[in-house]
């Protein structure tokens, strides 16, 4: 099996963001547009539960260094391809790969391992641990996990250390240092989103992917949530994330991808992708901007 990619050595090559905005303003706005530097790249991704196709994606990348937004209306089957493209379902078909290397037939925990994370819409912290036991057991290659070096603590002791202290310094820059002692499940739920992502980083990853991170958010976590977004990028990590916030979207994305009926439908910078035709008419309906009159019918009901 190829050595994994280093996490630290490839954000050492990761370009600057006014250089991928640069990259990203000359590309065609079409699906499935190829990018300079795609950092993940899938072709013909199908996943079909009975008589629904939930996924039907010809083509997609990911530009190296972006915050990419995947949008689209309820059902358009943005989960899916998450689940599908971090190894926590199987597709029927397509493949993908990730920083050049064939990823479509890993389990998650490989995936992970080579350097793309994500989060879930629905948090899954691990409710009857601390916080600070929830970050730890994130560490990837802890020594201390195999049986007979486990007998040893001269083995692990020092990895363990230097992850508890990776922890905690993760901890203190999500703002939940003074919870690190208590119970995972007794935070809010935008403590929990800070808990996943602050938990993602704990592997180290070159991408992260967020399934709707502001869902369930109270306001005033918000803009804290949309920093570390955005912090994400100026660390040198590339970030994927579904979202139904449209100001959000504006706000950080750097590239907008949209999905509808399992399908990439339109890809572009986000003041353009909002102003797509068949982008508002997948959100509002082919007939949005016809009166309800023009076909007879009165306003009012008697």
């Amino acid at each position: 099996m190829p050595d994994e990619p280093s996490a630290s050595n490839v954000r050492e090559l990761t370009p600057t963001v006014e250089a991928v905005r640069a990259a990203l303003e000359g590309l065609p706005r079409e699906p499935g547009v190829s990018k300079p530097d795609p950092i993940l790249a899938g072709s013909h991704i199908r996943r079909r539960f009975g008589g629904l196709v939930a996924v039907q994606v010809e083509h997609i990348e990911v530009q190296r260094g972006t915050i990419t937004a995947l949008i689209g209306p309820n059902g358009a089957g943005k989960t899916t391809l998450f689940n599908l493209l971090t190894g926590f379902d199987q597709a029927d078909s397509g493949d993908w790969t990730f920083e050049g290397r064939e990823v479509s037939k890993l389990r998650s925990y490989k995936v992970a391992r080579v350097g793309m994370v994500r989060t879930f819409q629905l948090t899954k912290a691990l409710s009857r641990m601390t916080v600070l036991d929830n970050m730890r057991l994130a560490a990837t290659s802890q020594r201390g996990e195999s049986f007979f070096p486990g007998l040893l603590k001269s083995l692990w002791g020092g990895q363990e250390k230097a992850n508890t202290d990776r922890a905690r310094d993760l901890l203190a820059r999500f703002n939940l240092l003074a919870k690190q002692d208590d119970f995972a499940g007794s935070l809010s739920g935008g403590q929990r989103k800070l808990l996943e992502m602050a938990r993602a980083l704990m592997t180290e990853p070159t991408m992260v992917m967020l399934d709707e991170p502001m869902a369930g958010v109270n306001p005033a976590l918000t803009q804290s949530l949309l920093g570390h977004i955005k912090d994400l990028r100026e660390q040198g990590m590339t970030v994927l994330f579904v979202e139904h916030d449209m100001d959000m979207v504006r706000d950080i994305s750097d590239w907008v991808i949209v999905m509808a009926q399992g399908q990439i439908i339109a890809e572009g910078p986000p003041e353009e992708v909002m102003a797509d035709p068949a982008v508002i008419d997948a959100y509002l309906g082919a007939h949005h901007d016809r009166s309800l009159t023009e076909s007879g019918e009165s306003l009012q009901e008697d």
